[in-house]
């Protein structure tokens, strides 16, 4: 059996170190918030090449928190893709918020600039791309439209720690970027964890008071804050996993070039990258027709293979009263019935990729 991800192995081959930074954290009497959490915070706003980093519990609370920071409420409108993970419009509910969806490009599965515009209403508050898959939107031309229409935009890189966009890394071409660290990402925790990076520093500011009960000294609350601090612990095995993360994703790309060479011509859609995008492969989605039965074959063949995501947001009982048909959307329609993500990681040896792609070739001829 091949699987999806193995998410032992990271721990297994980085044990010692991560084993040495939680006994720093229990050693250290320091449990919540603290010298760990702020040392990961630098390294990690260095590494993403923006001024601040501000950890939080995870990457829900990441785009909640930006969010409110930049001043998003109820009667406001959030433009977001149609095809995202369902913690980028919950997000903007949680603040009172409307998500109003647009549909992505076809070759990319990111949010269309060109189809921006008209989905824009006086409510409009705030563009929110998804660097979805690891690939970076396109977001020259959605920084552009936000300043025409003095717009911010909050950018989701939940799936894509290291990307670039024309050769600068994700991080800060935006007002913010919300992180996840949630232990299957390319850069992940031993549980929950989350990140906001920007270049701002009243925002980051107000981002530290509202996770912190909307408390800078203790017991004086300006602000009707929450509760959503980073771990210690956490931070302490994310600064281990920052140091390798270059190395990672380029053990990734390594297997999406096998991939992308292995799978021609085998009637799959296969993933494309724009000039300007140097992805990190979080995952290796393709399409096919018959989606449901490729992965079963897959699976009779030993393949681990997910769906991201089965059900687009608009569909979801959630959003139930939010007004939209199912047939709402039909490209986030259309890619929900037919995406399939194949293995991917870091510690996926190159044989075994090329069993993925011998056995995918086979599964996709029957």
């Amino acid at each position: 059996m091949i699987p999806f991800l193995d998410l032992k192995a990271p721990h297994v081959e980085l044990r010692a170190e991560i084993d040495a930074a939680i006994a720093r954290v229990v050693d250290s009497g320091w449990y919540v918030l603290g010298p760990e959490v702020e040392a990961f915070e630098a390294e990690y706003a260095a590494w993403c090449e923006a001024r601040h980093a501000v950890g939080v519990a995870n990457g829900l609370d990441a785009l909640h928190l930006a969010l409110r920071a930049l001043n998003v409420g109820p009667g406001d409108e959030v433009i977001v893709p149609s095809n995202t993970y369902i913690a980028t419009w919950l997000a903007v509910s949680q603040c009172g918020a409307r998500p109003v969806p647009v549909e992505p490009l076809d070759a990319s599965y990111n949010l269309d600039p060109a189809r921006i515009e008209a989905a824009l209403t006086p409510r409009t508050k705030l563009i929110l791309p998804v660097h979805l898959y690891g690939q970076p939107a396109d977001l020259d031309p959605i920084l552009q439209l936000a300043r025409k229409h003095g717009l911010r935009v909050l950018e989701d890189g939940a799936q894509a720690h290291g990307a670039r966009y024309k050769g600068r890394r994700l991080g800060s071409h935006g007002d913010a970027v919300a992180w996840s660290f949630y232990p299957g990402k390319n850069l992940g925790a031993l549980g929950d964890g989350g990140a906001v990076t920007t270049n701002d520093a009243e925002l980051a500011e107000r981002i530290r008071v509202l996770r912190n009960y909307g408390s800078r000294v203790k017991y004086v609350n300006e602000l009707r804050g929450f509760n959503s601090r980073l771990d210690p612990l956490q931070a302490a095995v994310l600064r281990v996993k920052l140091a390798h993360l270059d190395d990672w994703n380029a053990r990734r790309k390594a297997i999406a070039a096998q991939y992308l060479v292995g799978l021609a011509d085998c009637g799959l859609v296969l993933p494309q990258v724009p000039a300007f995008a140097d992805p990190v492969w979080h995952l290796f989605v393709v399409r096919h027709p018959r989606r449901d039965e490729l992965q079963k074959r897959l699976a009779e063949r030993g393949v681990g293979s997910l769906i991201h995501y089965p059900i687009p947001p608009h569909r979801q009982a959630a959003y139930a009263d939010a007004g939209f048909a199912p047939g709402d959307f039909p490209l986030a329609n259309m890619q929900a019935e037919q995406v399939l993500s194949l293995p991917m990681g870091p510690h996926l040896s190159r044989a075994d990729a090329d069993e993925v792609v011998q056995r995918v070739r086979e599964a996709a001829a029957e």
